[in-house]
């Protein structure tokens, strides 16, 4: 840190860091002793009092107490993510291994830095989440709000052009394929407060270029929503809902 306000990518570079000494696999640092990381993570506390302090990221609050919440909370952070990579490699045929998952794929690497944004929000940090999860969408194409609400065993295969809007609730080991959007049916500044994003239940399987919309929707558990479907009502649990053969035939025969 040098005094000034930081860029975003010297935050996001701080962000990385909490990552790699989580996982080591994406870095090229070695610790032999627990005390060597336990002197890294106290640097990092006291570069995220810092970043709080510079970006006004969390006014009227106190940032050291933040930051300290945050690193007595990794723990719980790390086994969420966990349950990430678990999910990710039992969901893909083409994973080979768990370091794969953390080393390689991109929807792992858009979750690792919601989750690390996420718990800041949680904390009352504005401006830092959205610069993280920001960051993450520029390098991987996912684009997950940082007030998002997403349980554990979380997978998303491929990922670009996913969005998940701001207060969607997405429940546990749920799958989502590239493209799929959980956004809004309406853009109106007045419903800022409102629940304007889907609630999508337990063990939900969204397949690649699906559209769910609206605060009121809400994806019962166990449900499989095929690709390109368009919904903005709610199905009930173990629903299957997509596109059938003789919706095609007609749209051709409206066609000639």
């Amino acid at each position: 840190m040098t005094g000034a306000v930081p860029s975003n990518k010297e935050i996001a570079g701080w962000a990385l860091q909490v990552i790699r000494l989580l996982y080591p696999e994406q870095s090229t640092k070695m610790y032999t002793f627990v005390h060597q990381l336990e002197a890294e993570f106290k640097k990092l506390e006291a570069e995220l009092r810092e970043l709080l302090h510079f970006t006004r990221g969390s006014e009227h609050k106190d940032n050291e107490l933040i930051a300290k919440t945050f690193f007595n909370d990794l723990p719980e952070l790390y086994r969420m993510l966990n349950t990430d990579i678990q999910a990710t490699f039992a969901g893909d045929p083409a994973a080979k291994s768990e370091f794969e998952v953390v080393r390689a794929y991109p929807g792992f690497y858009a979750i690792s830095f919601y989750r690390l944004a996420h718990a800041l929000h949680k904390l009352g940090v504005t401006l830092i989440p959205r610069i993280l999860t920001e960051y993450a969408h520029s390098k991987t194409g996912i684009d997950i709000h940082p007030a998002a609400q997403i349980n554990d065993h979380f997978h998303i295969d491929h990922g670009t052009g996913v969005v998940i809007g701001e207060t969607c609730v997405i429940g546990s080991h749920v799958k989502i394929f590239q493209g799929v959007t959980l956004g809004a049916l309406s853009v109106s500044k007045s419903l800022s407060e409102a629940q304007r994003h889907p609630t999508v239940e337990d063990r939900v399987v969204i397949y690649a270029g699906a559209t769910i919309l609206g605060g009121k929707t809400v994806i019962g558990e166990g449900s499989i929503i095929g690709g390109n479907v368009w919904l903005t009502k709610s199905v009930p649990p173990y629903s299957k809902v997509y596109h059938t053969h003789e919706v095609s035939l007609l749209k051709e025969k409206i066609k000639d």
